[in-house]
């Protein structure tokens, strides 16, 4: 008989049945935990309290239950600023297939692609309220650049952000031209990845451009499209910085009806003082988000092809 070989003892396990004590791995990500914790979690706590409360600039607040919501639901004001974000919206998502024909316009670019890229990127890392002020110039009634060029062509210019008809489309405009960037950088890298052998092969089948992009490409890029869709979306419904640059003076009599959903909480919690009723408008923008975000990823089984 051969002699077994001598094994090691066995670790002793820790109390009921667990190994080795994973402390380092909690420590590793505390830090991280600690920041979502003190800079969301307690914000959305904070926030959602007080929604049930009527809290005055200084002081305790007051539990009120359902009052803020109730006086929320029936506020004309509301809708209206709820109407201007779904407008926004739905301008900024005729951006998408702007976006995506000019990407791939730009995939098809043998030299300069990157310049093309960098030129579209850069209104994306300038700062939204620069962004906003030359807009403003350009968009000014008596002395605006566009009016100027309108003008050339015998078409008589308007004050686009001093006219409540004109405003939100105005700005929705410009929501377009600053999502540009980002939105080429991803449709740029689905395009990238969809291999070229599905193009050489339909060349050889006699398969022009025009049809190429809508059998090959458009499929193919499906999944970039559907994420710059949701952050779109969410970006849209998000919008603040550019109606408080461009319509924002003391004789814009269009800023009363061209208010955004998150204007409108900036209105009641900071210039009212009213912070239950703009934290009831914090909640209730979150659960629209919340929605339509669940509505586009539901929507998605339809038109998204993944591998």
């Amino acid at each position: 008989m051969t002699a077994k070989t001598a094994r090691p003892p066995a670790r002793r396990r820790r109390a009921g049945g667990l190994g080795p004590s994973p402390w380092w791995g909690y420590a590793m990500i505390a830090p991280a935990f600690i920041g979502l914790a003190a800079l969301y979690l307690w914000p959305f706590a904070k926030t959602f309290t007080k929604s049930f409360m009527d809290v005055p600039a200084f002081g305790p607040g007051e539990w009120t239950g359902l009052d803020n919501y109730t006086e929320l639901l029936g506020d004309d004001k509301f809708w209206q600023a709820f109407g201007n974000s779904a407008i926004y919206t739905a301008i900024l998502l005729l951006g998408v297939p702007v976006a995506t024909v000019l990407a791939a316009l730009i995939h098809q670019v043998g030299r300069g692609r990157t310049v093309y890229r960098v030129l579209y990127f850069l209104p994306v890392v300038t700062l939204p309220v620069a962004v906003s002020m030359v807009w403003r110039f350009i968009y000014n009634g008596d002395f605006g650049l566009l009016n100027w060029a309108l003008s050339l062509f015998g078409i008589p210019g308007q004050y686009w952000v001093a006219d409540a008809t004109y405003t939100i489309y105005a700005i929705g405009a410009v929501g377009i031209w600053m999502s540009l960037g980002v939105n080429l950088i991803i449709l740029g890298a689905g395009l990238q990845s969809i291999p070229p052998e599905l193009y050489e092969a339909s060349s050889l089948d006699g398969a022009g451009r025009v049809r190429q992009f809508f059998k090959i490409t458009l499929p193919m890029l499906s999944p970039s499209v559907f994420l710059v869709t949701v952050l779109s979306v969410i970006s849209a419904l998000q919008m603040f910085d550019l109606v408080f640059v461009m319509l924002r003076s003391v004789d814009n009599t269009a800023l009363a009806d061209s208010k955004t959903i998150v204007y409108l909480f900036y209105e009641k919690a900071f210039v009212e003082f009213d912070q239950g009723y703009g934290a009831a408008i914090a909640i209730v923008l979150l659960l629209v988000i919340m929605l339509a975000t669940a509505f586009q990823f539901r929507l998605q089984r339809r038109w998204v092809f993944y591998d």
